[in-house]
């Protein structure tokens, strides 16, 4: 199994992985001048903290509020992105990784400027989806990450993407086995249509099965409720919505939710370990 790099960079098994959700940024529109990026840093340190006291195993940052998204972001993203994380760098206690949504090459691009252990991106596929016909490159992008020395930068594959849709009609193990495959991702992400939207525990399974090999996470909708059963499958969850107050995805982190939740994934960890 090639996934031992799991334990390297978390220190446990079955990780959990919190997003650090960032307001949306200048050039976002959403974003308010009035309040400036002092809001937006000032958000996310709030928030980073409540995961920490809360007791997860890593944080990722992304761009999360810069709805509707770009395939290939503008330069003003990735350069707000990096002064969020540099200015709260000495605050972050836990693994960090990043993702800018939804470009690749910035992805990796800021993980090297800010020292991010992950990214999680889509790499691979053309898509319909809500943000037009989306393309890839995985080629392009695997060479640009030794370009730049981010070797050591893991990379985990949504193969499920979010609001979009395989032009070809594939079957996704098969996807999950080509993908390993042709690109050697370090993990595989299996999504919802959404964020907070809960990932099919029988897709998950069989794409578990299909690239035993490879570490495969669960990407959405993971929550106090299911999160025992998708455990049980996959090697890893990404967290969002569960965390936030009432959980609503829009909401600040609310840090009593992380420790319910993570005292139940811990009571898990040790009794199967």
């Amino acid at each position: 199994m090639n996934y031992s790099w799991i334990r390297d960079i978390f220190s446990t098994d079955k990780p959990i992985v919190a997003m650090c959700h960032l307001l949306p940024l200048p050039g976002d529109p959403q974003y308010s001048p009035a309040s400036k990026m002092e809001a937006v840093i000032n958000a996310a340190k709030r928030d980073l903290l409540a995961l920490q006291a809360g007791g997860v195993d890593a944080v990722m940052f992304s761009n999360e509020f810069s709805l509707p998204y770009l395939t290939k972001v503008e330069p003003v993203t990735v350069a707000c992105m990096a002064r969020i994380i540099g200015e709260l760098h000495s605050y972050i206690t836990v693994p960090f990784g990043v993702d800018v949504l939804w470009d690749p090459i910035a992805s990796l691009d800021l993980a090297v400027a800010v020292g991010a252990k992950f990214v999680r991106e889509i790499f691979t596929g053309v898509y319909a989806s809500d943000f037009g016909l989306w393309n890839t490159n995985v080629g392009q992008v695997v060479r640009h990450k030794n370009h730049i020395g981010a070797q050591d930068v893991k990379l985990l594959f949504n193969i499920v993407p979010e609001a979009a849709k395989y032009l070809a009609e594939r079957e996704f193990t098969e996807i999950a086995k080509s993908t390993v495959f042709n690109a050697k991702p370090d993990a595989l992400c299996v999504s919802g249509l959404t964020a907070g939207t809960e990932t099919d525990s029988s897709l998950l399974a069989r794409i578990k099965q299909a690239v035993s090999s490879t570490a495969v996470f669960v990407n959405t909708g993971v929550n106090l409720d299911n999160v025992i059963e998708q455990l049980s499958i996959a090697d890893g969850a990404v967290v969002g919505t569960a965390f936030k107050k009432d959980r609503v995805f829009e909401n600040p982190v609310d840090q009593d939710n992380v420790k319910v939740f993570m005292d139940k994934v811990k009571a898990f960890r040790d009794k199967d370990n």
